[in-house]
């Protein structure tokens, strides 16, 4: 993830000037997309200016969270940028970050039977048959949902495929092979299944993955519909944009080289001449007040989502007599509970970030 993880060891004269970094560093964690080690090197740089100033870092640079934001949109080039989704992360750091994820719930998940079950876990047939076609599922949809963030739908829909045939394969080799038990293993040896995914995700290759998550250039450069193609491939899943709003902007484009065509008789009008990059353009067609309210939408309907999976979950599992006193029961509702709240808490930030979008567009238009 490509975010300073941690405050820089930086020691300043005023409390209220410690107070003020760190307000910064957190602004520019959470809120601004930079590469690892900016925010020291901006820190660092402005404990030196404070210091030559003798004022408070406030009256120098302002109002934390607005330097944060200025200071990144001046510093970060548009190269960086326009690689990172709205998550403010690469290919390989999303599949680092799915990779870790699942090695935390496999190590979640087992220590779970083992309160539940004891320590001791039979292992059969129709357990492995099920839970390998699991991992398979969940690892496809993972790259799936890279290969979206990417601005590769076409890659997004194999990967779909390919991890319902492995659920439904999964379904029926359980149900077909045998339950007779093979021999038991003990839990924490199970748990510790999830540590090699936790150390594949620190030893990606990053560099490697990214390209393969780029779409190879012809030699000859992207005709009109390539290039078309790739930047609705990139509003849509790098920058979030809907559907209609992101080929809007296509046509937009596409009616402009038209245009160009007509009056220009001579020279080379394609579309990757006229308009540079199709990463970077898209990248300057999704920045404005809107960006944020993307990104909070996105956020929005995973927790939607989430909360639909766990709730359902968490019924069925209060449904059945055996499964309603057990730690599984607890772990569902305590699931859903978070997901429903998280779902909550965007819904209210998307909302208040629409009634300010409106306030600027138009002080008085109704709000939404």
């Amino acid at each position: 993830m490509s975010k300073s993880p941690a405050a820089p060891e930086i020691t300043w004269a005023r409390k209220e000037d410690e107070d003020w970094a760190d307000t910064v560093l957190l602004r520019l964690a959470l809120d601004e997309d930079v590469p690892v080690g900016f925010a020291e090197e901006v820190l660092a740089e402005a404990r030196q200016l404070v210091e030559e100033a003798g004022e408070p870092a406030r009256e120098v640079f302002g109002d934390p969270a607005a330097y944060a934001r200025s200071v990144a949109t001046e510093r970060v080039g548009e190269t960086y940028r326009a690689k990172i989704d709205t998550r403010g992360l690469r290919p390989a750091e999303r599949l680092g970050a799915a990779l870790g994820s699942m090695g935390f719930l496999l190590f979640a998940v087992f220590g779970l039977v083992w309160i539940q079950d004891g320590l001791w876990v039979g292992v059969n047939w129709s357990s492995v048959a099920g839970l390998t076609g699991i991992g398979l599922a969940v690892g496809a949809g993972c790259v799936a949902f890279v290969a979206r963030a990417a601005g590769l739908f076409r890659g997004m829909w194999w990967f779909l495929a390919g991890a319902a045939a492995a659920l439904v394969g999964a379904v029926g080799l359980a149900n077909t092979l045998s339950d007779e038990r093979l021999f038991r293993v003990p839990a924490p040896v199970l748990m510790l299944a999830g540590v090699p995914l936790a150390v594949a995700a620190f030893l990606l290759p990053e560099e490697r993955i990214d390209r393969w998550f780029t779409p190879a250039r012809p030699a000859g450069g992207l005709d009109d519909e390539q290039w078309l193609a790739r930047l609705d491939g990139l509003l849509r899943g790098r920058h979030g944009m809907k559907t209609a709003e992101a080929r809007a902007h296509v046509e937009e484009v596409r009616q402009h080289l038209a245009a160009a065509a007509e009056e220009a008789a001579t020279g080379d009008g394609r579309a990757e001449h006229v308009f540079g990059d199709a990463e970077i353009y898209a990248l300057r067609l999704s920045e404005g007040p809107r960006r944020q309210q993307r990104v909070t939408r996105q956020k929005f309907y995973a927790a939607l989502a989430s909360s639909v999976l766990f709730g359902v979950l968490t019924v069925d599992s209060l449904l059945d007599a055996h499964d309603r006193s057990s730690g599984w029961a607890a772990a569902y509702v305590g699931a859903f509970g978070c997901a429903a709240w998280g779902a909550v808490s965007e819904w209210r930030t998307l909302r208040k970030q629409r009634a300010a979008h409106t306030d600027l567009a138009d002080p008085t238009a109704p709000k939404p």
